[in-house]
């Protein structure tokens, strides 16, 4: 067919003016299906409150979100062990969940009822310097590590751990083997007393993380959520500009520059501290007060 054949007769192509031209698109815009996004999000401090509940509203729009075709997932610094139990409080069985900050990246196996998770990805150091440097400047800290295989060893008891399973070893102990991160909690440090522990013996060697409260979380070096999420991404085939990171602390901080870097989002909960907020593209609600699910409720 020719191209003079192809065209319309005419008075057969009807012109609009343009204000109508412009309500068409628009309607094809907002009719128009949103692509699959990948949705991370942290756990204490943006699913969960202090008092380990959830944040109003978040179980809902979760399944409102996977219900359009999302893949909604956690980034979080806890092990495997203390992140499953949240992903069933919310009703969801991701394709992956980074944990450990990004040392740990778990993998759905199977649907339903039947399925379980598999280690995707381990990242794993010698922890032997770093607990040296730490145990002479940090004499009555609690220390605890997480191995390859999830297991963890511990020094001292503390009543906001999950030691389920872990093991009470010496201090000596912890170094016998690569580790995939250290916990250190000080009860006497302050947040801002181990942010100058480490400019001052220089943890250059690891990735960390300074919590709200008195602890430090060591990953292996250039491990972060980032790291453990681009993964993630590129096994999922999702377009780098389709991610939405939500996290409150500054174990989140990497992962919020890497979305913003690639076009995606990142929001910070509006307690965080400020650091966090300056790495985020936009600062929401609070946790308590729901600042998840009004975010996932306006996709």
């Amino acid at each position: 067919m020719s191209r003079e054949a192809a065209l319309p007769e005419t008075g057969d192509v009807e012109i609009a003016a343009q204000h109508e031209a412009v309500d068409v698109v628009e309607r094809i815009a907002d009719d128009a299906p949103v692509g699959r996004m990948l949705i991370a999000l942290d756990i204490d401090g943006t699913v969960l409150l202090e008092d380990d509940t959830l944040s109003p509203g978040v179980v809902e729009a979760v399944a409102g979100a996977h219900a359009a075709g999302h893949e909604v997932m956690l980034a979080t610094g806890r092990s495997w062990d203390s992140t499953h139990p949240i992903m069933e409080r919310l009703g969801i069985q991701p394709e992956y969940a980074v944990c450990s900050n990004g040392a740990i990246v778990m993998r759905r196996v199977g649907d339903g009822n039947a399925a379980v998770y598999e280690r995707a990805h381990v990242e794993t150091f010698d922890p032997t310097q770093v607990l040296t440097l730490l145990g002479e400047h940090l004499s009555g800290a609690h220390f605890l590590v997480e191995l390859p295989d999830g297991s963890r060893l511990f020094t001292d008891y503390l009543d906001d751990w999950n030691l389920q399973g872990a093991n009470k070893v010496s201090f000596a102990e912890l170094s016998n083997q690569p580790v995939c991160r250290v916990v250190v909690v000080a009860p006497e440090q302050t947040d801002q007393d181990f942010l100058e522990l480490v400019e001052r013996i220089g943890l250059t060697q690891v990735s960390y993380a300074i919590g709200w409260t008195a602890w430090l979380d060591i990953a292996p070096q250039g491990v972060d959520k980032s790291t453990a999420l681009e993964l993630v991404r590129g096994w999922l085939d999702i377009a780098a500009g389709r991610v939405l990171v939500m996290g409150d602390g500054r174990n989140d901080i990497e992962m919020m520059q890497w979305a913003l870097r690639h076009g995606g989002r990142a929001i910070a909960m509006h307690q965080g501290p400020p650091e966090v907020h300056a790495a985020a593209g936009e600062v929401g609600l609070s946790v308590s007060e729901g600042g998840v699910a009004a975010v996932l409720r306006a996709l």
